[in-house]
């Protein structure tokens, strides 16, 4: 496996560690399914990984929303915006219960969906602008 694809592999679990944080708890099935995607990425005893997964500190939703603008921001393909989206998709549904900041962070990277065909900016532009529009919002709900 090449560098690029282990360290887009990390930043997707990273940011799935963060998603499942965006309500302020770690639900047991959203836990189960980081497990598993960690397993899967090989990446479970990775020294960047085991902390997070280990919920000794929660991680804050501005932690979330940055870890995404650097994953927008690699020039990422629509193909991994889509397994982004799909594995995010899986962890907030995981429970059966989805909260209203998981219902934002979803709906902020399907609105910058790179096959609307309707966009005249940049995807990635779309996605980062859109990104921070919820971090601003989450942001202020925190203060």
């Amino acid at each position: 496996m090449g560098v690029r694809k282990m360290k887009q592999m990390k930043q997707v679990l990273k940011i799935l560690i963060a998603a499942a944080w965006i309500d302020g708890v770690i639900q047991p099935e959203e836990r189960t399914y980081l497990r598993h995607v960690a397993q899967d990425f090989q990446l479970a005893n990775d020294p960047e990984i085991k902390p997070l997964l280990s919920e000794l500190r929660p991680v804050k939703a501005d932690e979330c929303y940055q870890w995404l603008e650097e994953y927008f921001g690699e020039n990422h393909t629509a193909e991994e915006y889509h397994q982004l989206l799909e594995k995010i998709g899986a962890l907030v549904y995981s429970d059966g219960y989805v909260d209203v900041r998981e219902a934002k962070l979803i709906e902020a990277i399907q609105s910058c969906d790179p096959a609307n065909p309707d966009c005249k900016n940049s995807v990635w532009d779309r996605i980062l602008r859109k990104i921070r529009k919820v971090y601003k919002a989450a942001i202020e709900q925190q203060v």
